[in-house]
């Protein structure tokens, strides 16, 4: 193989250490000269190591996307290296000569052979909210979890809402619940004010329903998974208005995102999240469909082919790409619609949940293409001028 470096570095990557290995000699040579040292993950240690990869001529880095403990090397070796973020599963060493300084210098050899494909590393301002779109989304589950547990304390009360009541956390809803927490006698007269539209012609069904066997006990953990709920709702509405504001910067994106059936801005602002708004970074559709985990499995082994089955890839983009798969799946007109129910009839609504994703992320690439490569047109026309 071709040795493409004269000089790089490869680092394993640990919550207190960073293990880095140099491999520096001509290309020729097929016994380079190897360096190891060992740093503390601080910041006055990040840069020593910067110092000390200065000091040979570093050429390029790279490292394991080890959990988030990539991030402050990053931070401090960006701006100075290229550096190449590997993902674990890529490179991985012989098993049974497994240590750290051995790691360090597997993903060095690799590198000088330039064997190590880049993980894709959106730019600080998409990480921000990245960040904040995947907060937002477990505080969502979380506060879903504290709903589970009011349907449970409700039926352990003999409460029935649900019966009349299609949504308790709705504003009627919200109110009968503080009448229980509150321990109040529960008439006609009380309820009817509380509820609204068509919930006021079942005042006489709420009240039945209401009036179950609560003890002390239901009411207190009402009452507390109440106020956590609360609590999650405030910290939810923070995220929201965080997101916004850094949406404001990809307005035009966002609009183009919306444009397609199915997504709403709340999901552009995921998918923007995730994959950024610089195509470039992707060889084609082809490969972010696969990096997302949308292409169909690749497997064949002496002529026959096995499970098809969708890899991993990045779970919070499929997510919300098959949600909005769902939600173009009720279009009328339009081209996901017509294939999403093409591919329904041809293999289940499941299966066609996931292929119109697929197409719908293959048309978003090529849409934020074409809108980068007008938007740069734009820009050199200008500045000719």
């Amino acid at each position: 193989m071709d040795v493409m470096y004269d000089c790089c570095a490869g680092l394993d990557v640990h919550q207190g250490n960073v293990v880095a290995c140099i491999l520096h000699g001509k290309r020729t040579s097929t016994r380079p000269k190897a360096e190891l040292r060992t740093f503390g993950t601080t910041q006055s240690q990040l840069n020593q190591l910067a110092d000390w990869l200065k000091s040979f001529g570093c050429q390029i880095v790279a490292m394991e996307s080890t959990g988030v403990f990539w991030k402050p090397i990053w931070h401090v070796l960006a701006d100075q290296f290229n550096i190449i973020l590997a993902n674990p599963q890529r490179i991985k060493g012989i098993p049974g000569h497994k240590t750290d300084r051995k790691d360090a210098r597997w993903i060095a050899k690799l590198l000088r052979l330039d064997l190590i494909p880049a993980s894709f590393v959106p730019d600080e301002t998409i990480q921000d909210l990245r960040d904040l779109t995947r907060a937002r989304k477990h505080l969502i589950e979380s506060r879903n979890k504290q709903k589970n547990r009011i349907h449970q304390v409700l039926q352990c009360g003999g409460i029935k809402l649900t019966t009349y009541i299609q949504d308790v956390f709705g504003k009627s809803g919200r109110n009968m619940l503080d009448l229980l927490v509150n321990g109040e006698v529960i008439t006609p007269e009380i309820v009817k004010p509380l509820v609204y539209t068509t919930l006021k012609k079942k005042v006489p069904q709420i009240v039945d329903a209401m009036n179950g066997f609560m003890r002390g006990h239901h009411r207190f953990m009402l009452h507390e998974i109440l106020t956590i709920m609360d609590a999650f709702d405030a910290s939810i509405a923070d995220y929201e208005s965080q997101i916004d504001i850094l949406l404001q910067q990809y307005e035009a994106e966002v609009q183009l995102l919306t444009n397609f059936t199915g997504i709403q801005r709340e999901s552009a602002g995921i998918i923007l999240a995730e994959i950024g708004t610089d195509m470039s970074v992707f060889e084609d559709e082809r490969h972010l469909a696969s990096w997302a985990g949308l292409c169909p499995g690749n497997h064949e082994s002496a002529g026959k082919r096995y499970s098809s089955k969708i890899n991993h890839g990045n779970a919070y983009l499929k997510r919300i790409l098959c949600q909005a798969s769902w939600a173009a799946s009720r279009s009328k007109n339009g081209d996901l619609g017509n294939f999403f129910r093409q591919k329904s009839r041809q293999r289940g609504p499941k299966k066609a949940a996931v292929a119109t994703a697929h197409r719908m992320l293959r048309q978003i690439y090529f849409a934020l293409l074409n809108y980068q490569e007008a938007k740069k047109r734009t820009l050199a026309a200008t500045s000719v001028r």
